[in-house]
């Protein structure tokens, strides 16, 4: 086991590096530029049962040290991911991959889980309750312990791989949903989802993207992300993921400091596509500066 290896509900992985879904693809794209074997793993584009168009545009805007996107879950389905998609990222990337699945009902969490379930590449569920730019599901399931509970309980009824809940920061209490979906079976909580924000243009004097609000995501919400990390992997027993505004290897420290067991890296794929693979590749520089022997050792350090 190498100083950079973790181990993620069960499955153990190269390094702690994940791309988030929604900015990384289906993997091959990114694969054209370089070599995407070298990431612990990734999350692919948010699939739900049926295909979704998503939000009308304009749905992704830059502001001041982040961005704003209200794409709003645009993918082809999980028939067309599974016939189409997983064949494509098979002839690229060796590795497990993790799946992030979304939903607008219950019984929709537990269909689209249930067929990805059953395939070979893919090693974990990522379960989305937390998406703030789709209406009658996503974030709702998220804001609430019982709901969140109930879509955990429906997902693990019909599924044998690792259930990760990924969790919304935009609640009162982070630390009774996160509870609430380990009491009910999950096997790992990843968090933070993008914020809820806004921005209007003073040219037009309207919000600067059609859905009028949406996901705020970079390195503004850092602070935020460590805290809630923080917090839950302080109140849980089962592995954190923590994500939100990560953009280098030191950022990477920090979270696992905070207690992630794993680190997410979303909307610096977008300003370069090369950003997981270069955290990476600096993380041992940046472990032989703060005298770090093995990332294992600094999971939780801070309490």
């Amino acid at each position: 086991m190498g100083r950079l290896n973790v181990n993620l509900c069960g499955i153990e992985i190269d390094n702690p590096i994940i791309p988030a879904s929604g900015t990384f693809g289906f993997g091959y794209e990114f694969a054209q530029a370089y070599d995407i074997n070298c990431l612990g793993t990734f999350s692919f584009k948010g699939t739900t049962k049926d295909a979704r168009f998503g939000n009308p545009t304009p749905r992704i805007a830059e502001c001041y040290a982040g961005m704003i996107n209200a794409v709003g879950l645009q993918n082809p389905g999980v028939h067309k991911v599974i016939s189409e998609e997983l064949p494509k990222l098979s002839k690229c990337f060796n590795k497990p991959v993790m799946a992030n699945i979304s939903g607008f009902a219950v019984e929709d969490y537990a269909y689209t889980c249930e067929m990805l379930d059953k395939e070979s590449q893919v090693g974990w569920l990522e379960v989305n309750v937390s998406c703030p730019n789709v209406h009658g599901g996503g974030m709702s399931f998220g804001t609430s312990p019982e709901a969140a509970a109930e879509v955990v309980r429906a997902v693990k009824a019909v599924t044998t791989k690792p259930v990760i809940v990924k969790l919304s920061p935009n609640v009162t209490d982070i630390v009774a949903i996160a509870k609430a979906c380990e009491d009910a079976g999950a096997d790992g909580i990843s968090l933070i989802n993008t914020m809820l924000g806004m921005r209007i243009d003073l040219k037009t004097r309207k919000p600067v993207i059609a859905n009028k609000m949406g996901g705020f995501s970079g390195p503004a919400i850092f602070p935020v992300a460590v805290r809630m990390v923080y917090q839950v992997a302080n109140a849980v027993k089962i592995p954190v993921i923590g994500m939100g505004g990560v953009s280098s290897a030191e950022d990477v420290i920090e979270m696992m400091l905070a207690g992630a067991t794993a680190v997410e890296v979303g909307a610096a794929n977008l300003i370069n596509p090369y950003a997981c693979r270069d955290i990476i590749n600096d993380l041992p520089r940046v472990m032989d500066k703060y005298g770090i022997d093995n990332l294992n050792d600094i999971i939780g350090g801070v309490k």
